[in-house]
């Protein structure tokens, strides 16, 4: 009677190893995500007004949308007047060193826009500034 015995080590020697190419992915996924830079958008499309001195304002800013009805957006939620505050210190808390820009629709009042204004000052930012366009 003859053994086969190369039967067992076939089964074995079939398979592809996917740990050395599934280490490669998980290194370069690490590295995608620590290397990218993340844009805080205020989650509202908003209508910004025209301005000849419009300028650009640097990266990291704390984001806060008015849209024409009155509604507060920070961070992509919805925000009551009362809790602008609240939320801005929360922000500042997480970058210290960030401005406000505040993107006003063309539309909304102004009594807002003041209002918003004066409560970012009141968590602890004072460099404000209002989004606008170059016509």
């Amino acid at each position: 009677m003859r053994v086969n015995r190369h039967a067992s080590s076939d089964a074995d020697e079939s398979g592809i190893d996917l740990t050395p190419m599934l280490d490669v992915v998980f290194i370069m996924l690490i590295f995608f995500i620590v290397t990218s830079s993340f844009v805080r958008e205020s989650g509202v499309t908003i209508s910004r007004p025209e301005a000849q001195t419009a300028q650009t304002q640097p990266v990291g800013a704390i984001l806060v949308a008015i849209k024409p009805g009155g509604d507060i957006w920070i961070d992509k939620r919805q925000v009551d007047i009362r809790r602008v505050r609240a939320h801005i210190e929360r922000l500042k808390a997480e970058m210290p060193e960030a401005s406000a820009v505040i993107q006003a629709d063309r539309e909304a009042r102004t009594g807002i826009l003041i209002n918003v204004m004066d409560q970012i000052k009141l968590a602890g930012i004072s460099q404000i500034a209002v989004a606008t366009v170059q016509p």
